[in-house]
């Protein structure tokens, strides 16, 4: 996705509106939760629901495929209930 730059304006309140085209590709609504993590070089505006499929996506990397990580729990909490 290419880089592109949106103009905001500030209110004397100090409220941004975040335009409507911004809000959809966000997937929020009025009344909506979004975001906003102060990283080195600014700030980047993210959902919840976006965290968690970067967090997802980060840890396929170390799961083997096939491999079914519910699976493993419900296997080992049933272990663990045996020696209970």
């Amino acid at each position: 996705m290419a880089t592109q730059q949106i103009r905001l304006k500030l209110s004397e309140n100090g409220r941004v509106v975040i335009p409507a085209e911004v809000r959809r590709e966000l997937g929020v609504e009025a009344g909506g939760e979004i975001l906003l993590e102060r990283q080195e070089n600014g700030y980047r505006l993210t959902t919840r629901r976006q965290r968690i499929r970067e967090a997802q996506e980060a840890m396929r990397r170390y799961i083997k495929p096939g491999v079914s990580l519910v699976d493993e729990l419900i296997a080992e909490r049933r272990e663990a209930a045996k020696h209970e």
